[in-house]
């Protein structure tokens, strides 16, 4: 493989694997923030401890994430010099608004969030964890829209030299598909950490351990989830109709359509022949595509064909990787319409396989975010900027040899930090949360003096610790 083609893999790579640690860290940031409003406000002490066990998680998951987005801006100078060449009129300034917004709010907070509870007021304690996650949004927002604008370019212009330049902030940051992308990615960090807060909490109800603590943790995770996995699919519909605007040959490849027309079928499984421009194996279902892509029975959709050869995206790449997406949007909705039914019916906490599949789901939110974001990034190939700068071009001119032996290095050591996060995370999970009766702040204030009767029945699992 050529110097372009390694370079791809390797970006793709590093970039998958550093994108796991936003998707988790987005959603876990903002339960411990609610987590500690409620220890603050109510003084219930489930509370306190979920936030602590909670927050040693998160911690873990923010330092891969610092350590694996640090690469990510010296791979863009040594092997995408051609990219930062055209673009870093736009883009340099949006990076370092994510420096000065996110990066210091998240640095100037995180280390009263970790070993502040105990040294500031649980008021002051809330705080920080709210600006950790408040962080967390502006660092999505920020690169969510310099990849919008690479996605649906817009409030530039090109010199002779084929370098942009910004003629309009507002129109370059709010550009066409940024809205739209940054709400899904938001919802799907959220919706993939409520699961995680659901397996967890699921493993240790199947152990009959930490009973009121995973009791309250599990009942907010499927809350949250039989909310946001509706929300998601909405606002992956709004994404797909402004992506049908846009990049409609991106469409057209999720869809393995070929052929423009009204009232297309959507392709549950196919084989996308690229050579010789049609589906083998294929299972439709006539008109449903342009439903909902359109809202129309006989709408019209863009097929592959429209474009030359050259303009289109390796094709099953992006149709499988949609397809995956999808299954486990589906997957995670049904496992939250689920949960909503056994707490209607009262058996939510006592349901051995719900229990079970909680555990086996846990890893499907991440699946989703890495399957959506390969529909996104090869789906507007062979451009970097669409429509005006190809991949071709903005590589670096390297030698192979180089890119090969960076490649096999990255996987190394990733995959050696990802063994270290599951050892650590793992003996975290397995500990699970503190005994709210052994620590120190684990009565209410005022209970003490209640009497021990009265004190033991509060801490050993009372109805008011573990209700839904």
């Amino acid at each position: 493989m050529d110097a372009t083609t390694l370079s791809r893999i390797q970006f793709g790579f590093t970039i998958g694997f550093h994108i796991l640690w936003p998707a988790f860290t987005i959603g876990i940031a903002s339960f411990v923030a609610f987590l500690s409003f409620m220890w603050w406000r109510t003084q219930n002490p489930v509370y306190g401890s979920l936030m602590r066990f909670w927050i040693r998680i998160f911690a873990l998951g923010f330092g891969m994430g610092v350590v694996t987005g640090v690469v990510l801006s010296y791979e863009i100078g040594t092997n995408w010099s051609g990219f930062s060449r055209a673009v870093s009129n736009v883009l340099g300034p949006f990076f370092m608004y994510e420096v000065m917004t996110a990066f210091f709010l998240e640095a100037g907070f995180i280390g009263i969030v970790l070993f502040g509870e105990n040294r500031v007021g649980r008021g002051m304690h809330f705080f920080a964890c709210l600006m950790v996650a408040s962080g967390t949004l502006f660092s999505a927002s920020w690169i969510l829209a310099s990849n919008s604008w690479m996605q649906t370019p817009a409030g530039y212009s090109i010199d002779a030299s084929g370098v942009f330049h910004v003629v309009d902030w507002w129109a370059a940051v709010f550009n066409p598909s940024f809205p739209y992308r940054f709400l899904h990615m938001v919802c799907a960090s959220y919706l993939t950490g409520s699961f995680v807060v659901a397996g967890v909490s699921a493993y240790h109800l199947w152990r009959d351990q930490h009973i009121a603590a995973s009791r309250k943790a599990f009942s907010l995770a499927l809350w949250a989830a039989i909310v946001l996995a509706p929300l998601q699919i909405a606002l992956g519909d709004a994404q797909g109709r402004n992506t049908l605007r846009y990049q409609p040959t991106k469409i057209a490849a999720m869809e393995g359509l070929w052929d423009s027309g009204d009232g297309v079928p959507a392709t549950l499984f196919a084989w996308p022949d690229m050579t010789a421009e049609k589906n083998r194996f294929a299972i439709a279902i006539p008109h449903i595509a342009s439903v909902y892509l359109t809202h129309s029975w006989n709408g019209h959709v863009q097929g592959l064909k429209a474009v030359p050869f050259i303009d289109r995206p390796y094709v099953p790449l992006v149709f499988f990787a949609f397809r995956i997406m999808v299954g486990c949007g589906l997957l995670l909705l049904a496992m939250a319409i689920t949960g909503g039914i056994l707490r209607w019916r009262g058996r939510l906490f006592t349901t051995r396989w719900f229990q079970l599949a909680a555990m086996a789901t846990t890893p499907l939110g991440f699946v989703a975010v890495i399957a959506g974001w390969t529909v996104t990034e090869t789906g507007r190939q062979p451009y970097v900027v669409y429509g005006h700068l190809r991949t071709l071009d903005a590589a670096s001119p390297i030698a192979a040899s180089s890119v090969l032996v960076s490649l096999l290095l990255f996987v190394v050591v990733y995959n050696l930090l990802l063994l270290a996060f599951f050892w650590y995370g793992a003996r975290i999970v397995m500990r699970g949360p503190e005994d709210v009766s052994v620590h120190p702040n684990a009565v209410r204030p005022g209970l003490e003096q209640a009497g021990p009767a009265m004190a033991g029945g509060f801490l050993n699992k009372s109805p008011s610790l573990a209700g839904e």
